[in-house]
């Protein structure tokens, strides 16, 4: 939600454009036109330019101080300044690159003019257009608010990161694998004509058998030192299957890295072979080759993240967690009242601003 009222002031000017009829190009205009378009665009001198210089200059558009609410004269001009349209672009998001900066640069006159003449038909002064501007104020607030409170979670003392690192050694334990993958059922030809049910079943389960052999097979000659690579093409071979096998290499992994029916794994140190690991995909047998931790300094922007993450869901918790909110489906529909918002809602404007990412 951060571009949020970016996204929907750029909306209201392709609208806006959308709506103004536009004479095509003709001629030699034309093509230097679509020449400028590809020309890139030189880098701006910021520091050449005055807090108080002019960087927009509106011309005819008179200033909002004019008197009887005049909106448009031929003396008239408006001027927005360096510092002005800086205090701009950091109140709709901090550090704006170039590129949004022109687009808002390009934006920013269109939507004085059409607001002003909007104020000058009294739409402002509208109950629905009251009502439109005290929910964008709510919205703008609790955007506020998550950013305030992402950038102090974000400042996570170096002290309680090193006290996680201590506390957690398991967490960081990585180990380099090997493993070989061995199907649940070999693949072979139907049967040369219709069998009964039984004897499908029957010749399913021998297939299923024959693999858990084969998987009792190739971990001894693993834990007898041969190559996972090589077992590991073989048992595809003997399963039947045409398609390349897996690497037999996994790399480092931590004890996430794994599914939690094949954590005994971690229990071994280097050199060792697992007992064969069997679950509804097929059959595994792994190898520790290595064991290692990673240092401090290793894990510091991970371990960073983690807890800058935790803070801020206990803030966003110790902000919403004392109310409840109770709903009257006769009126609403018996819809969740926590389900994220639909498409619908997104296009209006609805989403919660206040959610952290």
């Amino acid at each position: 939600m951060r571009n949020y009222w970016l996204v929907c002031l750029l909306f209201g000017v392709l609208a806006w454009g959308q709506a103004k009829p536009a004479s095509p190009p003709q001629g030699k205009a034309a093509a230097g036109a679509a020449d400028d378009d590809d020309r890139p665009v030189p880098a701006p001198s910021v520091a050449a330019v005055a807090p108080d210089a002019a960087v927009l200059t509106i011309k005819g558009l008179c200033p909002a101080s004019t008197k009887d609410g005049e909106v448009s004269g031929s003396k008239c001009e408006t001027v927005v300044t360096r510092k002005e349209f800086e205090a701009l672009a950091s109140a709709i998001q901090p550090s704006l690159s170039p590129v949004v900066k022109r687009q808002l640069m390009s934006l920013y006159p269109r939507l004085l003019i059409m607001s002003r003449e909007a104020e000058a038909r009294g739409i402002d002064k509208a109950e629905y257009f009251q009502q439109m501007f005290a929910f964008a104020r709510m919205q703008i607030l609790a955007q506020q608010l998550t950013r305030r409170i992402q950038q102090e979670a974000g400042n996570v003392p170096e002290q309680e990161i090193a006290d996680y690192y201590q506390k957690n050694p398991g967490s960081f334990q990585e180990y380099t694998l090997e493993r070989i993958y061995i199907p649940q059922m070999k693949q072979e030809p139907p049967p040369p004509q219709k069998v009964s049910a039984e004897a499908e079943k029957e010749r399913q389960k021998h297939a299923q058998d024959e693999m858990m052999k084969l998987a009792d097979s190739l971990r001894a000659r693993a834990a007898n030192g041969e190559s996972f690579e090589t077992l590991q093409k073989e048992a595809y071979r003997i399963a039947g299957l045409k398609s390349n096998p897996p690497n037999a290499s996994m790399g480092k992994l931590r004890r996430n890295g794994l599914p939690p029916a094949h954590s005994a794994v971690f229990s071994l140190k280097a050199g060792q072979v697992s007992q064969v690991i069997s679950d509804a995909g097929g059959h595994y047998i792994y190898k520790v080759d290595a064991t290692d931790v990673e240092t401090l300094a290793e894990a510091k922007e991970e371990i960073h993240d983690l807890l800058k993450s935790q803070r801020l869901h206990a803030a966003m918790g110790k902000i919403q967690e004392p109310f409840s909110t109770e709903v009257n489906d006769a009126y609403f529909g018996s819809a969740a009242l926590n389900a994220p918002p639909g498409p619908e809602a997104i296009h209006e404007g609805i989403a919660d601003p206040a959610t952290p990412k």
